[in-house]
């Protein structure tokens, strides 16, 4: 603090004296506008007395003409004040003229401040505003490359689509920037009521695009993939090391399921923290044994059965999957990644009669951003479940909301990604509309006539053909 322009008079000084008793020490009567502290005695330890020295702490003007004209090496030390306090040698330094600081005062500050904020300002637009191909050429140059491959190519990767315009806009937009954990109505973070009227908008759409009334199921839209989804699930109603039973990834079913190599590598987090179990095709039709799986799944006793695949190109018997479930007390879940858009379009089975939870990520037959989502059942119990107390309870009403929820965030994930979630919201308005429906009628029209080809062709398909969107072509003869 710069106290050297100061025009006050006013002063203290410490003072103490010691005084063999513990009576309260005299105050000295200030007789001008200085102040005197004096310390207790009865806080010092040391016999020795000390006579009261005043302590400047603002230099006072003196108008002796002696005294201006002594050197500044005698006036700088009559200035520096020596005391004490309890004891200890203590100087007090005034603070010296600073010819910077008297040279800045004869210039207003606020000049330097207004040029300098303004350059600052304008250097932020330079970079904020920059298109892409000026802020990073050789960053826009690969993705120009990618995009070319991408329209110029024949893509016939199952697990990919093409978004749209609109889908590419809100994944490019300004809700990046928003920090949202936690779900609609209970964030932890301000300034999210239109982020909570984007995400409500987006559940809302989600049941809507599969048929679904809210006070039977509710979903999560939060998850930044279909194996987060899946995991999210395990995490939610599963101890660490209790037992799952999914598809063999050999056999067309995902990683995230859970699978261990021949060798018994555990290659999944969902291998390595829980027990999994799977079953399998039958090697010459590549059709799912359900029998088998029936006979395995009453001696493995899974707490969670998984239906549903990454490369099943067959449809799937959903009430005798459930049928299984309920035998041996299990919950029945469903990752329905591969066939989302043909459920919502009614093209094939329907999960959601039969399953008690249901996965999907987004950007697959549903054409939306890359990402995850997760429907649960809700409100009274519509079955008896199983036979063993141990694997659920016998409450009436569903209770997979909260404990799902609570594995998204904050077991497993930070905040959502809103631009993802509003992305999403714009695809599944597209999902409930009749054009979406043709598009996934003439998909399935496109496999199954690249699967009449083949076969003219003497390829060998596994299943013979395919009822979804998707194909195998066995390659071991070749």
């Amino acid at each position: 603090m710069d106290l050297s322009g100061s025009d006050s008079k006013f002063s203290f000084g410490f003072g103490c004296s010691h005084a063999s008793s513990m009576s309260p020490t005299p105050r000295i009567p200030i007789a001008d506008d200085s102040i005197n502290l004096q310390v207790d005695p009865s806080f010092r330890s040391s016999p020795a007395t000390f006579s009261p020295i005043p302590l400047q702490l603002l230099e006072q003007k003196v108008a002796v003409q002696k005294e201006e004209e002594e050197t500044p090496k005698k006036k700088d030390e009559k200035e520096d004040e020596h005391f004490r306090i309890l004891g200890h040698h203590m100087c007090l330094k005034r603070q010296r003229d600073c010819p910077l600081l008297l040279a800045q005062s004869k210039h207003p500050r606020r000049t330097i401040v207004d040029t300098d904020l303004e350059s600052r300002r304008a250097a932020v637009r330079a970079w904020g505003d920059q298109p892409l191909h000026l802020a990073d050429p050789d960053i826009h140059e690969i993705m120009d490359k990618e995009k070319q491959r991408q329209t110029k190519g024949i893509e016939l990767i199952a697990s990919e689509n093409f978004v749209c315009r609109a889908v590419m806009e809100a994944l490019g937009s300004h809700l990046t920037n928003k920090y949202s954990e936690g779900m609609p109505g209970a964030r932890y973070y301000t300034g999210n009521q239109y982020i909570d009227q984007i995400e409500n908008l987006c559940i809302s759409r989600a049941l809507n695009a599969f048929g679904l009334e809210s006070d039977k199921w509710g979903v999560n839209v939060q998850p930044y993939s279909c194996t987060s989804a899946n995991f999210a699930v395990y995490t939610a109603l599963l101890l660490p090391g209790e037992r799952i039973m999914g598809l063999d990834s050999p056999s067309g079913g995902h990683m995230s399921h859970g699978y261990c190599t021949p060798g018994g590598k555990k290659i999944s987090a969902t291998s390595i923290f829980f027990e999994s179990f799977p079953y399998k095709v039958n090697p010459q039709t590549g059709f799912i044994d359900y029998d088998k799986l029936e006979d395995k799944a009453l001696d493995y006793r899974p707490k969670i059965l998984i239906c549903g695949g990454s490369s099943y190109p067959r449809d799937w018997d959903f009430p005798r999957v459930r049928q299984i479930a309920d035998k041996c007390g299990a919950v029945l879940m469903c990752d329905m990644a591969h066939i989302s858009g043909l459920v919502a379009t009614k093209e094939c089975s329907n999960p959601f009669d039969h399953c008690d939870i249901v996965t999907s990520t987004t950007h697959k037959g549903l054409r939306g951003p890359r990402g995850g989502i997760i429907f649960y059942r809700r409100g009274p119990k519509i079955r008896k479940q199983g036979h063993h107390a141990s694997h659920c309870d016998s409450s009436t009403h569903y209770d997979l909301e909260e404990k799902i929820n609570f594995a998204v965030f904050p077991s497993l994930q930070g905040g959502p990604h809103n631009n993802h979630i509003a992305a999403l919201a714009i695809a599944l308005k597209q999902v409930a509309t009749p054009e979406y429906k043709a598009y996934v009628q003439q998909m399935k029209k496109n496999a199954q006539a690249l699967a009449s080809a083949l076969l003219r062709r003497k390829c060998r398909l596994v299943t013979g053909g395919t009822d979804n969107h998707l194909l195998l072509w066995d390659l071991t003869p070749l």
